[in-house]
Formats: structure tokens, sequence, C-alpha cells
């Protein structure tokens, strides 16, 4: 079956604040020009259809009283990441979290203690760090990402080792794909960076959170799947919000194959008395985790694909000055304006507010711990995209 990826839904009134926000602060829209959402990792594309059809279903019966989890949503886990990853589970291994973020904060709190490091990699997705600063006894050691010849970000293993002894780090977390960078890491840097987390006995929390979306040519490994060790030490979050687009219904598990590991970080999430499962999320992700989720999920990647092409087509041309590595996977572009910048004499800011005066709703980069970037959402439709370029190159064309 092929899926619709090119009808414009108008969310106008629905309850979505991809559309009705402006994360610039004091930064117009041009009177009569459209908002064009590419910020929050918010798609604009209408979900499978077995999902609403699963939630309509369900909603039809009147009662939504407490449950216990049907064993068709354990099942449908266990089938999708043996599928799609080639992980062989069982229902032991895995645990219910709210949400990815709320995994972080239940292993902050069940692996660490007063004073200890957390090691992340820099640029930083921005909810690790709204989650890790309400852990004001805990801190933030950041190693940078760092790019090859061919532009290609990469961990630097000798400043993680660095930084993991001069903060005495306990506990790091690993973003795979990683985001913003769109990073899809392979084997052989995701088997170095466990050996180093292992030589310094530390907890991992790895979100894979996009690990569906995965762009043509590339290939994700699950972090438990790369040593036995790798099995032992890693806690992994997973969740069909970002692949589905259902952040709003709430929902999220968690692999966690070491029974000590898993029974510390179920009592953890226990004593906050509101880690249970939302009736509908059941249903949505029964729903997306099916043979139609699978077809549609493979055709929303090469319809990413489409768009990242274009959009680096378009910045190579219009702006050549900007770094953008390619993205692996994920739906977001990372924009490095640094040099761009400083060729035209200008300031971030100042590019940020541009864009949004012609309805362009793109995202600071700077919060993620990069100067001078800009956070592109790439999932919306082509003719979306289309005049969100087009309304770019008038922008650019600014600065000749």
């Amino acid at each position: 079956m092929k899926y619709d990826f090119d009808t414009v839904i108008d969310r106008t009134g629905m309850d979505s604040i991809a559309v009705e926000q402006v994360p610039i602060p004091d930064a117009p829209v041009k009177e009569g020009v459209s908002r064009i959402p590419m910020w929050v990792a918010d798609m604009n594309f209408a979900t499978v259809p077995d999902i609403p059809e699963k939630l309509a279903e369900r909603a039809k019966h009147p009662l939504y009283g407490y449950f216990s989890p049907r064993r068709e949503y354990t099942d449908a886990i266990l089938t999708w990441q043996k599928e799609r990853n080639g992980t062989d589970l069982s229902p032991e291994d895995l645990l219910y979290e709210n949400g990815v973020l709320g995994g972080l904060a239940t292993a902050v709190r069940a692996f660490t203690n007063p004073g200890d490091g957390i090691l992340l990699h820099s640029p930083c997705y921005i909810g690790f760090q709204f989650v890790l600063e309400r852990f004001t006894d805990r801190h933030m050691a950041f190693s940078p990402l760092k790019r090859d010849e061919a532009g290609v970000w990469r961990m630097d293993l000798a400043d993680m080792e660095r930084k993991i002894r001069e903060n005495h780090v306990t506990l790091a977390v690993f973003c795979s794909p990683h985001n913003p960078t769109g990073r899809v890491w392979e084997r052989e840097e995701i088997e170095a960076a466990m050996a180093l987390y292992a030589k310094y006995d530390l907890t991992v929390v790895s979100d894979e959170i996009w690990s569906d979306l995965i762009l043509p040519g590339h290939h994700h490994v699950p972090t438990i799947s790369v040593s036995e060790d790798a099995a032992d030490r890693v806690i992994s979050l997973y969740a069909p919000s970002k692949t589905f687009n259902l952040a709003g219904l709430v929902g999220s598990y968690a692999v966690v194959r070491n029974p000590d590991r898993r029974e510390k970080m179920k009592a953890t999430a226990d004593l906050t008395g509101y880690n249970s499962m939302n009736l509908l999320s059941m249903y949505a992700l029964i729903g997306g985790y099916s043979e139609h989720g699978a077809e549609w999920t493979d055709q929303l990647c090469r319809v990413i694909d489409r768009n990242v092409e274009k959009t680096m087509a378009f910045f190579a041309e219009a702006a050549p000055e900007i770094r953008i590595a390619r993205p692996q996977g994920t739906y977001m572009l990372y924009l490095d304006c640094g040099e761009w910048c400083t060729k035209h004499k200008t300031d971030i800011d100042t590019l940020l507010r541009a864009g949004v005066f012609e309805g362009v709703i793109w995202q600071d980069g700077r919060p993620f711990r990069w100067p001078d970037s800009i956070r592109m959402n790439l999932a919306l439709p082509k003719k979306l995209l289309d005049e969100a370029l087009t309304r770019l190159k008038r922008v650019f064309r600014q600065y000749p």
C-alpha cells in the first residue's frame, strides 16, 4: 500500500505547539504570511491509519477504567524489535516508562549519587539537559563531537575518557541515532564507546527513540547488541512517539536485560506513583507496531531522505558557508552557521528572526550546546518544504 505523505493537513486549533508557538523570542511573522513549522520534533504527516483505527475502536467502549497491559502490546514490541533491529527480547526485559526522558530521570535516581557526573555528547538534545538540570546535586559533563575530513560527526574517545576521570562520571547518556546531528553510529564506534564505559564501570542510558527513522544506506545497531557487557550494563529507551508522531499520547518502554538493574529501575519508577500506562497509548503502539506500520515507516524514511536531499542542495547553492553534515537518521537537519555569520558580518539571532519573519519557524540550535547553529525539522509535505525553501531564498538573497 502506498501511503500519503503529500497532503497538507491544517492543524490550526488542534492543540499543536508546532504550529501555534514561535520558539524565537520577539521574532514576528510577516503579516499575511502562513507559518511553516520546522522546529520541534513533530511531524506534519498523518500517522499510519492503523493507529486512529485502533484508537477509535477502543474509544467506542464507554469505560476506561483501570487495566493491565494486553499481551498483544508486549508481543507487538517483541516482534517489532526482532524484525526491525534483529533483537531477541523476552517480556521480562521490558519496563514501561511514561516517556524516554522519564526513563532517563529514573535511571539517574537509581544509579547515581549526589556529586556524581553524567557524561553527554554535544551538540546535546535539549530534553536531556532539562531533565538533568533538575538534579542540582549531580552535574553534566559534555564531550564535544568532532567532524572528520568528510564532515561526519564522530565521538572523541580521548576527550570522553578525560571527562569521565575529571568529573567522577558514573552514568553516560548515549543518543543513538544522535539528535540533533542525525548521526547513525557504526558498530565499531559503539563498541569503542562501550569498551570505554565498561573500563570505568558506567551505567549507560541509550536513547534509541529515533531508531526506526534510518535513512537509506544506513543501519541502526542496538547498543545492547555489540557485546555481552553492553547487554548487561545498558538501559535502552524506546518509544513509538517519534516514529508515528504520538508524543501527545505519552508512553515509552525500557529494555533492561540485567535483572538487578531492571528491578532497581522498576522500584525507582514506582516511587513516583504516576509511572503508569495510558490506555489509549497502548492501542496506539499496537496499531503502529504492525505490518502496515512497518510499511508506512519504510516509506516515511524514503520521503525524509528526499526532503534531506532537496534541502542540502538548497543550502549548497544559497548559503554554501553553512556547514551541514548530511543526516543519516532522524528528520532533523543541524546547521552550523558560524562561517556564514562571519562572512556576512551578521549574527545568528538576526538570521533566525529573518527566517521567522518569512514564516519559516525554525529552531535556535545554541541550546543544543553548539554556537551559531539552527535545527530544522524536515518531516513535512513536499509542498510545504518547497514553499519554505522559496522563502529562505529571499532571506539569503539579502546577504550577497
